[in-house]
């Protein structure tokens, strides 16, 4: 196996830099394999694209003739472009996408075919897709899912197939993936954000939820990946001890994009402007090798698509530079994890952010009011919230090297807090004239001017107002973005309805005029959500004693923090914004804890694999040379031989000492697994994989890294951390 690491580290110094030359603008490139706006224009009738528009804005049924209309544009369009098969491209429950091509190819009888592609095909498919993720909403032998076209998110062209963005729902109607779910939610926060934005603005008809996300990854040589069976296996290092140099120096944070590096990110980006994927910021990351990249702000839906769309085209377009993206949150352990931030913000049809200041008090009062309704939420929700980033891979990264805690928090800034502070003081009932005028000109007028400097960050914190943005910086780097949305759209929907009834009901019922009625409730949240507010270090002690005194739930593993999503007041919630019923609430509780069960299985079954097919003997050889070491020196030194000796055997007696607690360990991890998979209750078995299997991992691994310092290096056959994180 040592030979292996050798000749991969040999193969990657060994490799020139795969060169990408951009011969088009990017504003030229951008969407040009996508069925967008522009391409409908050109290819619809009239009819056909009043129909899109309508079903895009309004969620209006597109009937049969002009989805045939629309189906026949969408074929010749893409035989124009080379393309020979379309497929329902959708995000099952697995967090990858899923897809079946079938070719436009007809025969039509007597040795003749043609290209055919009907409505029929365009707007609904039942693919043969029984073994995706269901938690038990059908039986395995039941094949009847179905897939059906989501004309908000426009079909695309890739390589040379037509892709149509779909959701895909069980035969019941119960959804099977994230788009389902994240529509709904989408609607649920539009129709009550839009009857709140009424109060300052009677010609709002529509508020769109809009996502920005970050994604981090690390670059690695394919050569290199490939001498990791851990890697290859889980994305992820089991093993591997600390390199002297690391991200201490922050050296390679925001410094020159390495060669191979910026090339794979050229390609990349021709690769998402040919796909609408709107990309525009790159940089090197804080931990070597480790890099992000982000787009501009699009509608939440279109950009989750577009979020997993680019994890695909990631992993393509590195092969052709014989790259690997490790899109794990914890790859290696000791420098930072990867997220992906999900920058939140809610904007209306006239074309306002209502999380960003206005001009003027009164669209002031409007920005205090989604801002503190989203705080709100928040605070109702932070288990929810915290569920709704779970994974046994974020697990890893959640409350170190930079990473927010598993404690749910928001950050606003020292200047909103004290505006805050400001407006839990408003009288009870009606304000006075004077207390009005002071309110709007010197505490609600002045948000604009006192955050024109507002730049502070807190990389701890899991949610951050931003300026005019929320950051949800704990989602997971390899997350479907869907799920976090979802929950977000939700509880903020619900908000914003709870909002509007205290409103309606303090002016129909106290006579109080709109905004004293919006002042003193804003006044109530302020109270009542001050436990979720916090500026400081989320990695303290005093943070976790303080947060515990706030009774706010630090749920530092994947099977606490998901049984939120089943608890009586979550599925009812889902169940009042219309989002999910009891069924697809509990069935993705199954499917995302028996998923945390088999990736910890998989996990232990590497580790245990390397330990004791690679580590042992690669010891015992070198123990072996040391023994042969010591005999040869007894024999020319007889008696005196110890005094030669000394060292080699001391380390001879550390080798044995850690050859054997590695075999231990791996028997009491491998007879643990026994155990946790006869329990027929998946609670218990998550619990067991979690607290009593995950923790000898550690064990492990201490005494394997610790004889990679031992064992000479021409010897070990594992690619260290030095040459994974700084070849180039």
């Amino acid at each position: 196996m040592s030979t292996l690491r050798f000749q991969a580290l040999k193969e990657t110094l060994n490799r020139s830099s795969v060169a990408v030359t951009e011969t088009e603008r990017r504003s030229v490139l951008f969407g040009e394999n996508v069925f967008n706006q522009a391409t409908m224009l050109q290819y619809l009738t009239k009819d056909a694209h009043n129909s899109v528009v309508d079903a895009i804005e309004h969620g209006s049924k597109i009937d049969r003739k002009i989805a045939d209309q629309i189906a026949s544009a969408m074929k010749d369009w893409a035989l124009s472009k080379g393309v020979t098969h379309y497929t329902h491209w959708f995000q099952p429950l697995t967090g990858a996408t899923a897809e079946k091509h079938d070719a436009f190819f007809e025969t039509i009888g007597n040795g003749q075919a043609i290209e055919r592609f009907g409505g029929g095909q365009l707007v609904q498919q039942e693919p043969d897709a029984s073994s995706f993720p269901h938690g038990g909403i059908r039986n395995t032998f039941e094949a009847r899912g179905y897939t059906a076209w989501d004309p908000t998110s426009p079909a695309f062209i890739y390589g040379t197939t037509l892709c149509i963005p779909t959701v895909f729902v069980a035969y019941t109607g119960e959804a099977l993936d994230y788009k389902t779910p994240l529509l709904r939610a989408l609607q649920a926060v539009d129709q009550a954000a839009t009857a709140v934005a009424k109060y300052f603005d009677k010609n709002v008809k529509k508020v769109n939820a809009s996502l920005g996300w970050e994604q981090e990854y690390f670059l690695i040589d394919q050569a290199l990946v490939n001498s990791r069976p851990d890697i290859v296996m889980t994305g992820r290092t089991l093993l591997g001890h600390s390199p002297a140099k690391g991200q201490q120096l922050d050296d390679h944070y925001f410094g020159s994009i390495p060669t191979r590096a910026l090339n794979f990110m050229k390609d990349l980006e021709v690769e998402c402007m040919l796909l609408g994927i709107p990309v525009k910021t790159r940089h090197n990351e804080v931990a070597p090798n480790q890099f992000e990249l982000a787009p501009i702000y699009e509608e939440t839906n279109l950009a989750v698509d577009h979020n997993s769309l680019l994890m695909d085209i990631m992993a393509k377009v590195a092969t052709r530079h014989k790259l690997v993206v490790l899109l794990h949150e914890k790859p290696f352990a000791g420098v930072n994890g990867s997220g992906k931030h999900n920058n939140w913000s809610l904007s209306t049809n006239t074309g306002i952010n209502l999380l960003g200041p206005g001009k003027t008090p009164m669209s002031n009062l409007q920005f205090l009011t989604f801002f503190i309704n989203t705080i709100k939420a928040i605070n109702e929700n932070e288990e929810l919230m915290r569920a709704g980033i779970a994974s046994a891979s974020n697990d890893h990264r959640l409350g170190a090297n930079e990473a927010p805690p598993a404690i749910m928090s928001v950050f606003i800034g020292e200047q909103l807090t004290a505006v805050l502070k400001e407006l839990e003081g408003v009288t009870d009932g009606k304000l006075s004239p004077q207390e009005k005028t002071d309110l709007k000109l010197n505490v609600v007028g002045k948000i604009p001017e006192i955050l024109l400097d507002n730049t502070d960050r807190n990389r701890t914190s899991p949610f951050a107002f931003t300026g005019n943005k929320f950051e949800f910086r704990a989602v997971g780097s390899k997350a479907n973005c869907a799920n976090p949305m979802t929950i977000l759209n939700t509880i903020v929907a619900k908000q914003l309805v709870e909002f509007k009834k205290e409103v309606d009901a303090l002016i129909d019922k106290k006579n109080l005029k709109k905004d004293e009625a919006i002042f003193n409730v804003l006044r109530e949240y302020i109270k009542k959500s001050k436990n979720i507010l916090f500026e400081g270090n989320g990695y303290s002690v005093e943070w976790e004693k303080e947060a515990k005194k706030r009774k706010l739930s630090n749920n530092k593993t994947t099977p606490e923090a998901l049984k939120a999503k089943v608890s009586q007041k979550n599925i009812a919630l889902f169940e009042e914004m219309g989002v999910m019923n009891k069924i697809e609430s509990e069935a993705r509780y199954e499917i995302e804890i028996e998923e945390y069960v088999m990736r910890i299985q998989i996990e232990s079954r590497v580790l245990g694999d390397i330990a004791r097919n690679h580590v042992i003997p690669t010891a015992i050889r070198y123990q072996n040379m040391l023994i042969n070491n010591v005999s040869g020196l007894k024999e020319l030194y007889e008696k005196d031989f110890k005094k030669y000796a000394k060292e080699q055997m001391e380390i001879i007696e550390e080798i044995s000492e850690h050859i054997g607690k590695i075999n231990t360990k791996v028997n009491e991890m491998t007879e643990g697994r026994k155990k946790a998979n006869k329990l027929q209750n998946l609670d218990q078995k998550a619990a067991d994989y979690c607290n009593l299997i995950k923790p000898i991992f550690d064990e492990i691994r201490y005494s394997c890294d610790t004889l990679e310092l031992l064992i000479d290096d021409e010897l070990w056959p594992l690619t260290k951390y030095r040459e994974l994180l700084f070849t180039r």
